[in-house]
């Protein structure tokens, strides 16, 4: 009797220091996949039970096909960060738990100190699927040191396209052999940036108020607003001012702006951080500014980009509870300032963005 005691206290000890474990699926690449890690590790340093194993999974569209690959092989991790562009059709193969659902439950989480205009984005049909995490929209990065040499105002980006063009054709230097050496402009090509130019100038994509008031039918980008921003990529390249990287060539892209090939670049405030260091190492002045629009276009605005936290269903219990502590873990202010310093993604509360101000 007294060895059967001994061994329920020895099983109850065992359970009580076991470790809850999670898996977290990322697409941050290069710096961000150590600060990612280590905010999971401080995560487990203030929470002791739970284990968190992070992955970075490759691209947003890798992550989101091994994703699909591993619940049909009915291996999903706990948590994975999807792109905006992912919302649908993760509603769609329904195999994650709303947040909505999580947040009903917990009356420890307040979702009034969350920007209402983050919170409406992954809302579909009025209801909240995932947790806003990584949200930032383009601007417009250029080389200050560069506009200096080439008689440019440093404080005036340009404004407008024909502003854009004009800057390029001063800022574009060729060898006697008609070899760029340095060019005025580059951007990843991506059909994001497309997406950005036609909402900049408060034009849909698609029908059903660009999807929002409804399940888009059909495309609608076939106006004015578009053709504009062909005209202005077919100006820029045809003339020998941009430079064109890969397709989707996010990387390249930077590298052409980093290494001073290029004084102008569009990409994501997520790489604000990367940029600052950068024109520090290399001895440039960086300045930044909204993307230009077309100076008879109506006024429009940038389209959140980024992407959100989701928890998959088919877990035990235990674990989705210690799946929905990580979650609202990352998503508080400490979090989000220090993520936000990290890289140039937005902090998507409120009170981040009071807390940083008042630094």
């Amino acid at each position: 009797m007294r060895k059967l005691l001994i061994v329920i206290l020895l099983v109850s000890v065992i359970f009580a220091f076991a470790k809850v474990k999670i898996q977290f699926w990322h697409a941050m690449g290069g710096w961000r996949i150590e600060l990612l890690q280590k905010m999971a590790e401080e995560f487990m340093k203030q929470n002791p039970d739970i284990e968190v194993e992070v992955q970075y999974t490759g691209s947003y569209r890798d992550t989101l096909n091994k994703l699909i690959a591993a619940v049909k092989a009915g291996t999903p991790p706990h948590v994975v960060q999807i792109y905006e562009i992912g919302t649908q059709v993760m509603i769609d193969g329904d195999i994650a738990i709303p947040i909505e659902d999580l947040i009903k439950k917990d009356p420890t989480f307040d979702i009034g100190k969350f920007l209402p205009q983050v919170l409406n984005y992954y809302r579909v049909n009025g209801k909240l699927y995932s947790m806003p995490f990584n949200s930032s929209n383009p601007i417009l990065y250029y080389n200050k040191t560069l506009f200096k040499k080439a008689g440019l105002d440093p404080e005036k980006p340009p404004r407008t396209f024909e502003e854009l063009i004009e800057y390029c054709r001063k800022l574009t230097i060729k060898d006697e052999k008609g070899n760029i050496v340095q060019a005025g402009i580059t951007w990843p090509l991506h059909s994001w940036f497309f997406e950005q130019f036609v909402a900049l100038q408060n034009a849909p994509l698609v029908d059903n108020d660009n999807g929002r008031s409804g399940r888009p039918t059909k495309a609608v980008f076939n106006h004015e607003a578009a053709r504009r921003f062909f005209r202005l990529w077919y100006t820029l390249s045809k003339e020998g001012i941009m430079i064109n990287t890969k397709k989707e060539d996010w990387t390249g892209a930077r590298q052409l702006f980093i290494s001073q090939k290029v004084a102008m670049l569009i990409s994501s405030t997520s790489d604000v951080k990367l940029m600052m260091d950068a024109a520090k190492e290399n001895g440039f002045e960086l300045g930044t500014a909204f993307l230009p629009k077309p100076k008879e276009a109506e006024q429009g605005g940038v389209v959140i980009g980024g992407g959100s936290l989701w928890i998959i269903k088919g877990h035990p219990k235990d674990e989705i509870e210690a799946a929905w502590k990580f979650v609202k873990w990352m998503a508080e202010p400490e979090q989000q300032i220090k993520w936000h310093l990290g890289t140039g993604y937005f902090p998507v509360r409120k009170d981040a963005i009071e807390g940083l101000l008042y630094k």
